[in-house]
């Protein structure tokens, strides 16, 4: 194959892609329905997001501290200490 061709060929694939994703960016639009609470759903997902391993770091410390102090009852339960 010449050169010349394989030239064509690469400009008009790119041109081609160009078209593509430029009609894919104007589509884009009329499918989404933007209001003046599209920024507020944003903002709580990303809340959710954000504060939702913050609650479970919370939830797991709590657990594991529950989890050491029943260990230690159990512990001095089973071996009493003689006086």
């Amino acid at each position: 194959m010449s050169s010349l061709k394989m030239v064509k060929i690469i400009l008009s694939l790119a041109v081609l892609a160009w078209m593509t994703s430029a009609q894919a960016a104007v589509d884009s639009y009329r499918f989404m329905h933007v209001t003046i609470s599209t920024p507020w759903y944003i903002f709580l997902f990303l809340l959710m997001g954000v504060f939702a391993p913050f609650i479970l770091m919370a939830v797991l410390a709590w657990s594991s501290a529950a989890r050491k102090i029943d260990h230690e009852s159990a512990d001095s339960d089973q071996n009493p200490s003689v006086e």
